[in-house]
């Protein structure tokens, strides 16, 4: 019995309620704050069990990638502060090549959950489809376009004569395997959607180790491979992606999924359903295009407080990046949920399950900053041995401690809405909050109070209660339930 069969057999509360309303004529899209109109059969356990079903192998998947990501900055960070600035630099130019794509993937996942709700099998193959060929068009001139400007964009973020090298060696490296990268990214986006976070955990943990085992052989030269250091650590990151690649379309190749991919089917242009993608993804990409001006901007801010400081920056926006594995988790299990409820048109339901996914999340987001706050000092000593960078760093994720539930509401409510097909206003938070306020209040603090490098982080603290306000706002609207006609 495969994975997705084994998943099949879990029965969601969702199945269990009838579809568009009831037999003493609820109309279920008016907005409901509460469920008092769920059935009876539907208990709040039920609710629960779907939230943590999807979520659990979202959680698992991303943390480890993470952990792989962390261990990565940890052998680099063995070369000194300079490499772990270099493979920093890289960050952002990489983050806004994958926008135009992973903008797409979102509105694929929106459709495919959409599609699976309405029972349309076919629908969510097609959709797999079209949203592939996107893929592989954004992805390769992409590619191109980083590669060629490499060294630009690298000392456009801020590079000294020491760290320029290595890292347009490092992105260079990267936009080789960059096509790989997103097609995968599309196919675990399509597989979430239908709920099959499982197999996407799976190949992902896979990819990891083997980028971690050739991170060991590449960065030092272990076991007679060749001392390659920061760009062994590239290479070593190519070759996971690649492994994730070709168990990425095992996976979608095997007959009898829910989502399949057949090479006899059509691959041409299906102009309805790239509208659909578009009408998504293109805000979706606006948020992307946006958060990524306001992140360069923050970064280069950053940068010019100098090497040291940027990488004890880099070094708190990695262990940063693992508490995001709570909302993204969640949010994942939010996005499929309330987009296959509305597809059975249920937004009762999909109100319900956002109200649940997001007080777990919350109970994660506590445990997480009471381990930042009171270990803060061990976390970053785990990159450096250096006394200011273990210092700097430990207070630095006192900030991040106290962000957690909000963040964690944040990226859930966010989820949602996307889910529901409400890319817009996401897009318009952002704007506001990571383009204007964070960069913004980033460059006052940092040049005008002398705050330094704490100036930069209080200003992402600010940026993070100001979306999770916004984005509150937004959901409690209920406007998000008529996002997609």
């Amino acid at each position: 019995m495969s994975i997705e069969q084994k998943q099949a057999k879990h029965v969601m509360a969702l199945d269990l309620v009838p579809e568009g309303g009831d037999e003493s004529g609820n109309d279920y899209g008016k907005y409901e704050r509460v469920t008092k109109h769920l059935p009876p059969e539907v208990s709040s356990k039920m609710l629960y069990t779907d939230v943590i079903h999807i979520a659990w192998p979202s959680f698992v998947e991303f943390v480890l990638t993470q952990l792989a990501s962390m261990a990565d900055m940890m052998m680099v960070g063995n070369l000194g502060s300079w490499a772990i600035a270099a493979v920093g630099l890289t960050t952002q130019p990489k983050f806004l090549m994958m926008t135009m794509f992973m903008a797409m993937n979102v509105g694929a996942t929106a459709l495919v959950a959409r599609a699976k709700g309405e029972g349309n099998q076919e629908k969510a193959n097609r959709i797999l489809r079209q949203a592939l060929l996107l893929t592989l068009v954004l992805s390769a001139v992409s590619s191109v376009f980083g590669y060629v400007f490499s060294e630009q964009l690298v000392r456009f973020m801020g590079a000294t004569e020491e760290t320029l090298g290595p890292a347009t060696t490092y992105l260079r490296i990267q936009m080789i395997g960059f096509v790989g990268l997103a097609v995968t990214s599309t196919i675990t986006a399509t597989l979430r959607g239908v709920g099959s976070t499982r197999i996407a955990m799976i190949y992902n943990l896979i990819a990891n180790i083997v980028n971690v085992i050739c991170n060991y052989l590449l960065i030092e030269g272990h076991l007679g491979f060749p001392r390659l250091e920061v760009a062994g650590a590239s290479i070593a990151t190519v070759i996971g992606q690649c492994t994730a690649l070709i168990m990425a379309f095992i996976v979608v190749l095997r007959k009898g999924q829910y989502l399949h991919l057949s090479f006899k089917d059509s691959f041409k242009p299906h102009w309805e359903t790239m509208k659909s993608i578009f009408k998504i993804g293109l805000p979706a990409m606006g948020e992307q295009l946006v958060m990524r001006a306001g992140m360069i901007i923050y970064a280069r801010t950053v940068a010019s407080l100098g090497t040291v400081a940027y990488a004890i920056h880099n070094i708190c926006m990695n262990i940063q990046a693992l508490s995001f594995m709570n909302g993204q988790a969640f949010a994942v299990s939010a996005t499929s949920l309330v987009g296959q409820s509305l597809g059975k048109k249920r937004p009762d339901m999909a109100q319900a399950y956002s109200r649940r996914t997001r007080r777990l999340g919350m109970y994660v987001s506590i445990l997480l900053a009471l381990i930042f706050f009171f270990f803060g000092r061990q976390i970053v000593s785990l990159y450096s041995d250096e006394a200011e960078v273990i210092t700097q760093g430990a207070y630095i994720l006192m900030f991040v401690a106290l962000i957690q539930p909000l963040q964690s509401s944040q990226f859930i409510l966010s989820g949602a809405l996307r889910g529901a097909g409400d890319t817009r206003s996401i897009a318009i938070i952002s704007f506001v909050t990571v383009l204007l306020v964070r960069p913004g209040l980033a460059i006052l603090l940092v040049n005008a109070t002398g705050l330094g490098l704490y100036g930069a982080w209080i200003a992402l603290a600010v940026d993070q209660a100001l979306r999770s306000v916004l984005v509150l706002a937004r959901y409690n609207s209920g406007k998000w339930k008529s996002a997609i006609s």
